[in-house]
C-alpha cells in the first residue's frame, strides 16, 4: 500500500484537459491624425524682368502673420522645392551622382562652399579656457563671408546688384546667428530657400535637384562640422531639432528618402555600428546617426536622442520619411519661434496683411536682437545676457565631446550639462 506521500493523482485529474483561455487581440496600433504632406507642384520661374529685387527682411512678427504665411503661395513652394530635393533623393545614394558629369553651376557652388571653409581657416578661434559656449571668432568670419560675397555671387552669373543682396542675405544667415553665435533649424532652412533663390533665378533646374541634394547638401553639412567643431556654435533651442539632431533636421527627411525601399538596411539599423560605419558615407541618415553618436560623452542614442531611438523601430522607411515630412510641417515652418526670424523678399515673397518690421536689421550686428514672443509681443536679446523668456544659453555638445578627448575621456560614461 503506497505511503500517504507516493499517492498518485486521482483519475479525473490526469484526464482533465487544462483550460483554455482565449487569447487578448493586440491593440491596433495608433494611427497618426496628422496626414502625409504631400509634394505641391513647383511652379516654374518667375519671368525675370517683373521681379523687383529687395533686401529680405523678417514679416513674421506676430501669431497672425504665421497664420497668414502658413496659408500662403509662398508656403507651398517651400514645401514644394524642399520635398522636390527629397524625391529627387529617392532610392540613391550618394555616390549614384558623379561630380564629374554634374552641371557647372554645381561645381561653382561647391566652390563657393570651398572658400568659406578657407575663411575658417583664417579666422582661428580665441582661447577661451575651457568654455563649451560659442567663441567670439565666429563674428570676425560671418563678417568676412559677407564682405566676400559679392564675388561668389558673381561667378554664379548674378550682376545686377539688388539681385545679389537679395540672395546672399540667404547664404549669410545659413552659418548661424552672427550676435548669439548659434545655429538651428532656421539657419539650416535659409541655405535651402538660397538654393531655391537660384531656381527661382532660372540657375538651378530641376535636373539638377539629384546634385543639390547629394553633393551640395552633405557638403554643407561637412562645412558646418567645421564651424561646430571650430567656434563651439550653440544650439539654437532647447535641445537642437527637437531630439533629432543638436543643429540638424533636413538630412533625416532626404536620408530616409534615400532608404526608402533598402534591401537589406532597416530604421533599426542605425544601432548596429558595422552599418554605420560601412554605408554611411552613402547616405545621410546613417552618417547623422554616426557623428552625433562620436559627438557625445554619453554612449547610447536612447539617452542622447531619444526621438532617434523611438523612430529605429518603425516598420519601414517609408515611415520614417512620412514621419518627417511630418515633422518638417509641425516642426520646422509651423513653429512661431522658428519661423519668426524668415526673411521675406521677392523670390520668396510675404503675404499681403503681413506685418513689416520697421526695427533696423543692423541691430543684429551690434549685439541685439529684435525677437517676438508666441503671443507677439517684441523683446530684445543681448549679448551680455540671455532673458529669461527664451531659457538658458546652451553649451555646444561638440565641444564638450572635445574637451573630453583632450582628458582622454572620450568613452567614458560622463554626463555633461545639457549634453
Amino acid at each position: 500500500m503506497p505511503s500517504a506521500i507516493e499517492t498518485p493523482l486521482s483519475t479525473d485529474r490526469l484526464n482533465s484537459l487544462p483550460r483554455l483561455v482565449p487569447r487578448k487581440k493586440k491593440a491596433p496600433a495608433a494611427q497618426n491624425p496628422l496626414p502625409v504632406p504631400k509634394t505641391p507642384t513647383l511652379p516654374p520661374p518667375p519671368d525675370g524682368s517683373s521681379l523687383h529685387f529687395i533686401e529680405p527682411i523678417r514679416r513674421i512678427l506676430s501669431s497672425k502673420d504665421h497664420d497668414l504665411f502658413l496659408s500662403s503661395s509662398t508656403y507651398s513652394l517651400i514645401l514644394a522645392f524642399v520635398f522636390s530635393l527629397s524625391e529627387s533623393a529617392a532610392d540613391r545614394k550618394i555616390s549614384s551622382v558623379p561630380l564629374a558629369l554634374a552641371d557647372p553651376i554645381i561645381h561653382r557652388i561647391l566652390a563657393i562652399l570651398d572658400s568659406i571653409e578657407e575663411t575658417i581657416n583664417s579666422y582661428p578661434p580665441n582661447e577661451q579656457g575651457n568654455s563649451r559656449f560659442g567663441n567670439p571668432a565666429f563674428r570676425q568670419f560671418f563678417d568676412s563671408i559677407t564682405t566676400q560675397s559679392r564675388y561668389w555671387h558673381e561667378s554664379l552669373n548674378l550682376l545686377s546688384p539688388s539681385s545679389i543682396i537679395e540672395a546672399s542675405t540667404y547664404l549669410h544667415h545659413s552659418f548661424g546667428n552672427r550676435a548669439r553665435i548659434d545655429y538651428g533649424s532656421g539657419h539650416e532652412l535659409n541655405f535651402v530657400i538660397w538654393l531655391l533663390c537660384l531656381n527661382r533665378l532660372s540657375l538651378l533646374p530641376s535636373s539638377t535637384f539629384p546634385a543639390l541634394t547629394l553633393l551640395i547638401i552633405p557638403r554643407y553639412i561637412r562645412l558646418l562640422r567645421k564651424l561646430q567643431s571650430t567656434y563651439y556654435l550653440e544650439p539654437a533651442g532647447s535641445h537642437g531639432v527637437w531630439g533629432l539632431d543638436d543643429y540638424h533636421f533636413l538630412p533625416f527627411l532626404f536620408g530616409a528618402s534615400q532608404l526608402l525601399h533598402h534591401p537589406y538596411i532597416r530604421p533599426l539599423s542605425i544601432h548596429n555600428e558595422l552599418v554605420l560605419e560601412e554605408e554611411g558615407d552613402e547616405y545621410l541618415y546613417l552618417d547623422m546617426v554616426r557623428f552625433t553618436m562620436t559627438s557625445k560623452t554619453v554612449k547610447g542614442l536612447k539617452w542622447t536622442q531619444p526621438m532617434l531611438d523611438d523612430i529605429s523601430g518603425a516598420k519601414n522607411w517609408e515611415k520614417v520619411e512620412q514621419g518627417m515630412r511630418r515633422m518638417f510641417v509641425k516642426e520646422v515652418l509651423g513653429k512661431l519661434p522658428v519661423m519668426q526670424h524668415f526673411l521675406f523678399g521677392s523670390l520668396v515673397p510675404a503675404v499681403e496683411g503681413m506685418s513689416v518690421n520697421m526695427m533696423d536689421e543692423s541691430e543684429e550686428v551690434v549685439g541685439c536682437e529684435i525677437a517676438v514672443d508666441e503671443d507677439g509681443a517684441r523683446h530684445v536679446h543681448r549679448d551680455d545676457s540671455w532673458g529669461d523668456c527664451c531659457g538658458i544659453k546652451i553649451p555646444s555638445t561638440v565641444a564638450a565631446a572635445q574637451a573630453a578627448r583632450k582628458k582622454g575621456e572620450s568613452d567614458g560614461l560622463r554626463m555633461v550639462p545639457f549634453d
